[in-house]
């Protein structure tokens, strides 16, 4: 019953990337998870991939449509790319098994993923809900044109590198905000050269779990693939009727949920 609703989720991901451009994938470690029973470092390997390969499909579409800055998306990848890969083949396997433990909690590797993705959830969920002032402010911005702030873009991409390689999730919600205001890009063409980033990132952060060993069921992990890009194929399309910025704040209302139920299911009482 649970991998049924595994499943349904997957849907449900890659339809909110349709829609909205990203949010969607910062539920895909809890589903692998919670749902389908799949370790939590091993579900950010396998997130990476999914992740990966639904916003190639996002990107294209935008690609198509010329909304897609791939020198700007060059410039931020020169240091993300180097940053997700690192974390992915040294980093996380460096990480031992048992770190510390506080009062009665045992700080293991899995639990550190957990805690750390609830937290970027709560994060990400913040700035979801706060969507419509988030991006009035930018689209005002849009109007001021001064030279693209390589430095800033530079840095953004080191710390989004690191956060999608540690708890494999595509990081939109820093990368758009990072490409308007650092980049002077408009907010369509920011959305879609996002997804060109996210789908390189993660995919060349997936790469760095294979060249470490780590052990991947193809069939699983193909079948949970199939569900997210119906679903961002449908979302592509609802995208034509529904608009993204409108539900975000209530995506967001959801993320947070389920990034409080994860840090009080771990810390407190688990």
């Amino acid at each position: 019953m649970l991998h049924l609703l595994g499943y349904f989720a997957a849907i449900f991901i890659g339809l909110s990337l349709g829609i909205m451009g990203g949010g969607g994938s910062i539920l895909t470690v809890p589903v692998l998870v919670y749902l389908m029973g799949v370790s939590p470092v091993l579900s950010t390997a396998y997130s990476l991939f999914v992740v990966g390969a639904t916003s190639v499909v996002g990107a294209a579409g935008y690609f198509r449509k010329g909304l897609v800055s791939v020198p700007t998306a060059l410039v931020f990848l020169a240091t993300s790319l180097v940053a997700v890969f690192a974390t992915r083949k040294l980093l996380m396997p460096a990480i031992p098994a048992e770190l510390f433990t506080v009062g009665s909690v045992v700080f293991t590797k899995d639990l550190l993923v957990l805690v750390a993705f609830a937290v970027l959830m709560v994060v990400a969920a913040t700035s979801m809900i706060r969507s419509r002032q988030a991006e009035e402010i930018l689209h005002d911005d849009e109007q001021h044109k001064h030279r693209i702030n390589y430095p800033l873009i530079l840095t953004v991409g080191a710390i989004v590198g690191l956060l999608t390689g540690f708890v494999g999730a595509g990081g939109g919600f820093l990368i758009i905000p990072a490409l308007v205001l650092f980049a002077r890009l408009p907010m369509k063409l920011a959305v879609g050269t996002s997804l060109l980033i996210i789908a390189t990132n993660s995919l060349i952060g997936f790469t760095g779990d294979l060249s470490a060993g780590t052990p991947i069921d193809w069939s699983f992990l193909g079948g949970f693939l199939a569900f997210a890009l119906a679903g961002i194929v449908l979302g592509t399309y609802l995208a034509r009727f529904i608009s993204g910025t409108r539900l975000k704040p209530a995506f967001g209302w959801f993320t947070l949920f389920m990034g409080t139920f994860i840090l009080l299911r771990e810390l407190v009482f688990r």
